[in-house]
């Protein structure tokens, strides 16, 4: 990959419940994370959101999680490996009829909110994610959270032949080996539109954050998440963009 991909957590309304500035946000990002039914989403959110990244030539990634729409996905679930991989092939399959059905394809996997953090501490978990994208397709890239350490998960995907994407967030804290910091903690969320550009310029010219316990973090990645929810983030991401190209 060359230049640092936007990715964006999209499709994410329900019903008559709207969520996000998905028109307003797509034609900034390269990768679209669209949910699949289980945190967020429905059968129409879905084909409108493929439909709205296929006019804009963004890639399309399965964003699978736990089904739990009231928690939003936000809520670790005790599920076996085997589980793990029934949900994540119900949802990227799901969402790969909608988009053969206009033309389109599954273009990698990004697991969403607990799920995503759930795998990150847990080595059988990750093992189970990739696993399953290996018996699905293991062409499909695995965005995964880029770490101070990646070795172990990379050894993990490699067994199984499954290339990794390393994720890092332009609008979240991190602790001080590259894990996210929890939303339940003030300040792992930053809402200054400056802050966030900043941070996102920080990790394109591959300099370190400060972690929360005030240490460098060097973290090497691929792509990098965006969020579109409201006005000020519309903006942020396009003076991301401006400032990436």
């Amino acid at each position: 990959m060359g230049r640092l991909l936007l990715n964006c957590d999209i499709g994410e309304s329900f019903g008559p419940w709207t969520m996000g500035l998905d028109a307003e946000v797509m034609p900034f990002i390269d990768c679209a994370n669209i949910a699949c039914g289980f945190h967020a989403g429905d059968p129409g959110v879905m084909r409108r959101t493929v439909a709205l990244a296929l006019s804009h030539n963004v890639m399309i990634g399965a964003h699978p999680a736990y089904p739990d729409l009231v928690g939003f996905g936000r809520r670790s679930m005790a599920c076996s490996a085997q589980e793990i991989q029934d949900m994540l092939h119900y949802q990227i399959g799901a969402l790969d009829g909608v988009c053969r059905g206009q033309g389109g394809r599954v273009q990698y996997v990004k697991p969403h909110g607990a799920m995503y953090n759930d795998m990150m501490a847990n080595p059988a978990q990750l093992r189970a994610v990739i696993e399953a994208i290996a018996r699905y397709n293991a062409e499909l890239p695995l965005m995964v959270l880029a770490m101070r350490d990646n070795s172990a998960a990379q050894a993990i995907a490699d067994e199984y032949g499954v290339t990794l994407w390393f994720e890092a967030f332009a609008d979240r804290a991190y602790d001080s080996v590259g894990r996210l910091v929890s939303r339940n903690l003030p300040g792992a969320v930053h809402h200054n539109p400056e802050l966030i550009i900043a941070q996102a310029l920080t990790l394109s010219r591959g300099e370190a954050l400060i972690a929360s316990d005030g240490s460098e973090l060097l973290l090497a990645a691929n792509t990098l998440c965006v969020h579109g929810d409201n006005a000020s983030s519309i903006a942020a991401v396009q003076r991301i963009r401006q400032a990436l190209a």
